[in-house]
């Protein structure tokens, strides 16, 4: 099983991609899934924003979060609540 981390600073918080990435022996995919949290600057505390089971969504989570900045989270958050 493979678990990358991004962390993308901010200047009020800052927001980390977590992409688990789980293959067979043969490369097969068995489990993908995409998870968004905003990070606390003082506790450190992770809330989820967003997550995604469809393959390559990481990536598009992190280029919209360093194109869109703040107003991007903004999206995303109205969208879950």
């Amino acid at each position: 099983m493979e678990i990358k981390k991004t962390t993308i600073p901010g200047l009020t918080f800052a927001v980390e991609v977590e992409e688990v990435n789980h293959r067979d022996a043969l490369g097969g995919l068995i489990c993908y899934v995409a998870l968004l949290y905003k990070l606390d600057p003082k506790t450190k505390a992770r809330h989820l924003v967003r997550r995604s089971r469809i393959p390559g969504a990481a990536e598009e989570m992190k280029r919209e979060f360093r194109q869109g900045g703040i107003q991007a989270f903004r999206r995303l958050e109205q969208a879950t609540a």
